[in-house]
């Protein structure tokens, strides 16, 4: 751990000497790793070889030591649930959509979301444009139950609960369900987005025919499930039956 932070702080700053007291810290033997985080915050918030103070970003969590290091992309790889920095704010990637400006070239149009004030925007990238991805953190959790329009999550190390909206989850919130498996994408300890797990099983509430006055049997049937979507399924299956669906495009798996 302690390598990996050193290596963080010299690629961030470029400067030939680096502190003294950072080499102390290379030398020191730590009594425990608590301690030993503590001293590194320490110093990576002294005066740098330029004489300027690099802000103490680990102060509060240690995660953001991480977090606020980020990495070049291009902007065509940018995807929805992304995490950016922009003109010094941190804002999440909403939507992305890929437009081709006749003879003037192709360019990103993504619909970005302020993390801190939530306000949205639209801005516009050359797909080989530079943009400095942010890291997020991804926690597990249990869910509870829904309700109002939020879900309840549980830490199954800590078991401490959280409160999260379901527009986290965008459509995939229909899966959600007691002592399902989700994951939080977290900044700063905020959660910024939802999801479940690629495949969930579900029971078939109802079937709906959908091929009238004709004897051939069709491929698939529509189905109502137990969270209240439709999907098609082949028509051999019951009412009550547990079938696997894949989440990402609402699809039939397997019984």
């Amino acid at each position: 751990m302690m390598r990996g932070l050193l290596k963080l702080y010299s690629s961030r700053h470029s400067c030939k000497r680096l502190p003294r007291a950072l080499f102390s810290v290379t030398r020191a033997s730590f009594s425990s790793s608590a301690s030993s985080l503590h001293t590194v915050l320490n110093v990576l918030s002294s005066p740098n070889c330029d004489g300027t103070t690099t802000a103490n970003i680990g102060a509060r969590h240690p995660w953001s030591l991480i977090q606020h290091r980020g990495v070049k992309v291009n902007a065509i790889h940018l995807r929805p649930g992304n995490v950016i920095e922009k003109s010094g704010r941190i804002y999440q990637v909403v939507e992305v959509e890929h437009r081709q400006r006749g003879r003037g070239g192709a360019m990103m149009q993504i619909e970005l979301r302020d993390v801190d004030s939530g306000t949205k925007q639209n801005s516009r990238f050359g797909t080989e444009e530079s943009v400095e991805r942010v890291f997020v953190q991804e926690k597990s959790f249990a869910c509870l139950y829904t309700e109002d329009q939020m879900a309840y999550l549980m830490d199954p190390i800590n078991f401490e609960q959280l409160e999260v909206p379901l527009e986290l989850f965008g459509k995939a919130a229909a899966y959600l369900k007691e002592d399902l498996k989700v994951k939080l994408q977290l900044y700063d300890d905020r959660p910024l987005s939802g999801s479940v797990p690629k495949q969930v099983a579900c029971s078939i509430k109802e079937t709906l025919a959908n091929m009238k006055g004709t004897t051939v049997t069709p491929r698939y049937v529509k189905a109502v499930l137990d969270n209240g979507l439709t999907v098609q399924v082949p028509p051999y299956l019951q009412i009550g039956e547990k079938i696997i669906i894949n989440t990402e495009d609402d699809t039939f798996v397997s019984r």
